[in-house]
């Protein structure tokens, strides 16, 4: 894919940070990840049974607006020590969404190595609803599912953002990505790009099941008021 990040060089940046919790945390951090891992696939079985009916509703509705168009989205993401994996969603957007992002790319809104547009003229009408109730998530748990994503860490990068990160903003790639994490919780598109890196960073080092649950529950709360979920 011509990327210009150095795979070799995530590798070796996250062994460092692997190798430094685990001085500082001895046996806490296997420990911790092998019960994340536990709660990684409770959770996500117990979300789909939980929201079957709203993906039925949600996959009938945006097939009756685009009868054409495929209910799902698949895109290219970068996961853990930079592995790429396909990352699903609720179609949010027209089809040939990804054919007029490079006219839309001089108008983000969040300044450094991420795409950001409130007003994106590509979002259909039923994926402005999904989006604001953040409904277009929700097939991520399958990525869960298949250990290319975790309930809580860090949002996974497109590659071309990845492509624009320095040294220290590769380091947030240690750990899997998340459906929900600190710069979720935290602002998420009223933040900078480098102030996302600084909490991914920050939920890396002070990472627990215990702080992982709060995430989860304060990611509810937000979701029931819809707040900066574009």
């Amino acid at each position: 894919m011509g990327l210009r990040y150095d795979g070799e060089l995530v590798a070796r940046l996250t062994d460092f940070e692997r190798k430094r919790l685990a001085a500082q945390n001895g046996g806490k951090l296997a420990f911790y990840t092998s019960v994340k891992r536990g709660m990684d696939v409770a959770g996500a079985l117990f979300a789909l049974a939980l929201f079957s009916p709203v993906f039925a509703v949600t996959a009938a509705l945006i097939k009756l607006e685009s009868p054409k168009a495929p209910v799902f989205f698949q895109q290219t993401r970068i996961g853990k020590n930079g592995r790429e994996f396909k990352m699903y969603k609720f179609r949010s957007m027209v089809p040939d969404a990804e054919q007029k992002l490079a006219t839309l790319l001089a108008q983000n809104e969040i300044k450094g190595a991420m795409f950001k547009l409130k007003d994106d003229p590509r979002i259909t009408r039923i994926g402005r609803f999904i989006r604001k109730t953040s409904i277009d998530e929700l097939p991520q748990l399958v990525n869960v599912l298949k250990g290319e994503m975790s309930l809580v860490g860090p949002r996974p990068p497109l590659p071309r953002e990845v492509e624009e990160y320095s040294d220290y903003d590769k380091l947030r790639l240690a750990v899997s990505g998340g459906c929900t994490g600190l710069w979720q919780v935290n602002g998420r598109s009223k933040l900078s790009f480098e102030q996302m890196v600084e909490l991914d960073l920050e939920y890396i080092r002070k990472r627990s099941i215990r702080g992982d649950l709060k995430i989860i529950f304060r990611t509810f709360k937000l979701l029931l008021g819809a707040k900066d979920a574009f």
